[in-house]
């Protein structure tokens, strides 16, 4: 059983910048120990399930990438609560958990070894890995000279082979080439079949409609609109920015 529960989660993170140091430099006018704050999720609440495939969607800023954080357990929430039911694998940052310096086999094998995988385990399935890859002649060779696509080959490789309950996704996709992302659809089909959850964020409404049946849609940090992929996505295209918060 997989699920992604959420009560009235908000998250903000500290303002940094040139007008933060120059308001400091002016001598502190705020009270000591205060600090100016970015909310970037303001109260959502939401429940997915075991077989779902979830498409955040959003203009930039409006608190996706944050959603998919909190999911991963890499930040926790200022306030509100957060239940997440089952094994997680997580493609966010381009190359998070890799290391330029070491070889796509050390890669792997530590890659593995964060998403839960005992070393006997990754011996066995080693060889699978490599396959869906399509890295083979690359393996030994360190990853600072794998190209974007050949790193998102690689983490999609070893992330559909550790048996997620719960699949995420933040754009990866969109820097591998056309062959590889039909085969990482194809294989996302068959988690999903399986029971895998899956959420992705993603801009490109025709990848969303492929490989999702929900969407939940984000605007400023605020959670707009939860429904079938279509009814969510005919709304996002037009409604205009400034748009008023509706019941879920």
């Amino acid at each position: 059983m997989a699920s992604i529960a959420f009560r009235s989660v908000t998250k903000s993170f500290a303002r940094t910048g040139r007008q933060m140091l120059f308001r400091w430099l002016l001598g502190q006018m705020r009270a000591r120990g205060s600090q100016e704050r970015l909310v970037a999720l303001k109260n959502v609440s939401f429940d997915l399930y075991d077989g779902e495939s979830v498409a955040l969607l959003g203009r930039n800023g409006a608190g996706k990438s944050t959603l998919l954080n909190l999911i991963a357990g890499l930040s926790e929430p200022d306030s509100g609560s957060i239940e997440v039911e089952g094994r997680i694998a997580a493609l966010l940052d381009l190359g998070a958990g890799f290391h330029p310096d070491l070889t796509g086999r050390e890669n792997l094998y530590v890659n593995a070894a964060l998403l839960g995988l005992a070393r006997k385990e990754v011996n066995e399935r080693y060889r699978s890995m490599v396959e869906f890859s399509g890295l083979g002649d690359f393996m030994d060779q360190p990853l600072r000279t794998y190209s974007s696509g050949m790193v998102v080959r690689l983490a999609f490789a070893v992330a559909v082979n550790v048996d997620p309950n719960i699949f995420i996704i933040d754009e990866v996709l969109a820097v591998g080439d056309v062959n590889f992302q039909e085969k990482c659809f194809s294989e996302i089909t068959r988690m999903k079949d399986s029971g895998t959850l899956f959420v992705c964020a993603s801009h490109a409404p025709a990848l969303v409609r492929q490989v999702c049946t929900k969407a939940l849609w984000l605007e400023q940090g605020e959670l707009v609109m939860i429904g079938s992929v279509d009814e969510v996505l005919r709304a996002y295209r037009h409604e205009p920015y400034e748009v008023r918060i509706r019941p879920t």
